[in-house]
């Protein structure tokens, strides 16, 4: 969501909020709580997963606690720890908040929540002159392959606009580097690495 004036720019952001993240903190859940109790039966001799017929394609009677149990048990407690933290990052909702462009003041602001603690809100705020330009950062080699877009700031360096991981076609990265250039009457640079 986005609201555009003729002197003031605003750019909600939401990070951890995403469906996509709803469901793979589900999806991890009800993973790892299955093999939890299927490796707290194998330990009890009891079947915890009544919903899985005894006589199906791996019957827990026949897994041994020793070996396939105990790794069970391992990585279910694993997935649940795993789980519970993206279910802390959803409630706290972690990674959101606001980019505010403000030509009239002459300033731009970044908010964003963190985790809870001494430092949980993040706050940026500079004067407009301090922009030297806006950065498309390509990467092309390695894991993080994408497309990133940057605000170069003297004296904080390079803040993301966008990152690499949000997959965005090159033309919707170029038009929204472009609209903000115009905004912000500074120069675009593109930057391969």
């Amino acid at each position: 969501m986005h609201w555009r004036s003729e002197h003031l720019r605003i750019e909600l952001i939401t990070e951890a909020r995403k469906i996509s993240n709803f469901c793979w903190a589900f999806i991890v859940f009800l993973g790892s709580l299955g093999l939890f109790l299927a490796g707290t039966s194998t330990y009890l001799g009891i079947n915890l997963l009544p919903f899985l017929p005894s006589m199906s394609y791996f019957p827990l009677e026949l897994i041994s606690f020793y070996s396939q149990g105990i790794m069970m048990l391992f990585y279910g407690i694993v997935g649940l720890f795993i789980s519970f933290y993206l279910w802390c990052t959803i409630f706290w909702n972690v990674g959101s908040g606001y980019n505010r462009f403000d030509r009239k003041e002459g300033i731009v602001c970044f908010f964003r929540w963190g985790f809870p603690g001494k430092n949980r809100r993040i706050f940026l705020r500079f004067p407009i002159k301090d922009i030297q330009s806006i950065k498309i950062v390509e990467v092309r080699e390695g894991i993080y392959a994408g497309r990133g877009l940057y605000l170069d700031v003297r004296g904080q360096g390079a803040i993301p606009l966008a990152r690499t991981d949000e997959n965005l076609a090159p033309l919707a990265i170029v038009d929204k580097a472009a609209e903000l250039s115009n905004f912000l009457r500074v120069p675009i640079e593109v930057e391969v690495v």
